[in-house]
């Protein structure tokens, strides 16, 4: 009977263990001085993505910036400052998206159009395009002629 008793015991401390784990989802820091966030925690847990991907087609299709949704009022929100008292970049384990996207094994492209830290006049334009300037131009009017060709 005590034999039974005791692995009775040792089974139920073997299925508690997970659950005494625990293991505490990451906080998201916000700085509160600039106002709610646009979605409640758990409801913008579920659904950035799809609002990530609503203003991605707003931005981009209907030429609509700035804004409370705009991905520039994520960033100045959400940065997390390092020991210099600057934004982290989304090199750091300690930014923003990476506190959550790191816990749940997520990996995002994001970053290789978008700055991960505020700029100067942010909201302006949270795109970080390759090239710029009168030569792009030049070159797009060359290809543009020689393609009607």
């Amino acid at each position: 009977m005590k034999a039974g008793l005791k692995t009775v015991m040792l089974a139920l401390a073997v299925m508690a263990a997970p659950a005494l784990a625990g293991d505490v989802a990451p906080k998201v820091p916000i700085d509160r001085s600039k106002g709610e966030c646009v979605l409640p925690g758990p409801e913008m847990r579920r659904q950035h993505m799809e609002l990530l991907k609503h203003r991605r087609d707003a931005t981009m299709y209907d030429g609509v910036r700035g804004g409370k949704v705009a991905f520039a009022a994520c960033l100045n929100c959400h940065a997390v400052k390092g020991d210099d008292g600057k934004p982290v970049t989304v090199k750091s384990p300690q930014h923003f998206c990476r506190v959550c996207h790191d816990y749940t094994a997520v990996k995002v492209d994001c970053w290789s159009c978008h700055v991960s830290v505020p700029r100067d006049g942010a909201g302006k334009q949270a795109l970080r395009p390759p090239h710029r300037g009168a030569t792009d131009f030049a070159a797009l009017k060359k290809y543009l002629k020689e393609g009607r060709k």
